[in-house]
């Protein structure tokens, strides 16, 4: 009987306690920011890049309580979600993947409609990739992907 515990939970252990073996390279995942517009101009990548109205998509909370965490360990579908954004961004960055790139605008599009955060008089966004590392003591970001300038209307289709 103890034997089928023992063997039970060598089975269980790498589940609950991942390896980090399991990721190819250890790297700075990329963020997705975006910002409203109330034309559909686009602006070239170096004029967009020090621009002060990017917000980053999804942000993750500075404090969450042990209630609120332990919640989070059995049900937490925007973080689910969020990964999979993380994951399309990393698949863009890297392959230039359209599939990746249409994922990101329809989430940004269905977030804007759907959490109210599209004011009136902004019909369109855009999208950028950044990278955030370390460089001697200052901390950097590498803008990696500007998107086009989408519709909020249109993006509004899952």
């Amino acid at each position: 009987m103890i034997k089928d515990i023992v063997y039970s939970l060598r089975l269980l252990l790498p589940a609950v306690i991942p390896s980090w073996r399991f990721f190819d390279i250890i790297a700075p995942s990329p963020r997705i920011e975006y910002r409203l517009l109330a034309i559909a101009k686009p602006q070239e990548a170096g004029q967009a890049e020090n621009e002060p109205d990017w917000r980053e998509f999804r942000p993750r909370p500075d404090n969450v309580s042990v209630g609120r965490m332990m919640r989070r360990m059995v049900w937490n579908p925007n973080w689910n979600q969020s990964l999979f954004l993380v994951s399309c961004a990393e698949r863009l960055a890297a392959y230039g993947s359209s599939h990746a790139e249409t994922e990101i605008q329809t989430n940004i599009g269905v977030a804007l409609n759907e959490e109210g955060a599209n004011p009136e008089g902004y019909p369109f966004f855009q999208f950028r990739l950044i990278f955030i590392s370390r460089v001697e003591d200052r901390i950097t970001k590498e803008v990696e992907f500007l998107s086009p300038v989408y519709s909020c209307s249109e993006a509004y289709s899952i």
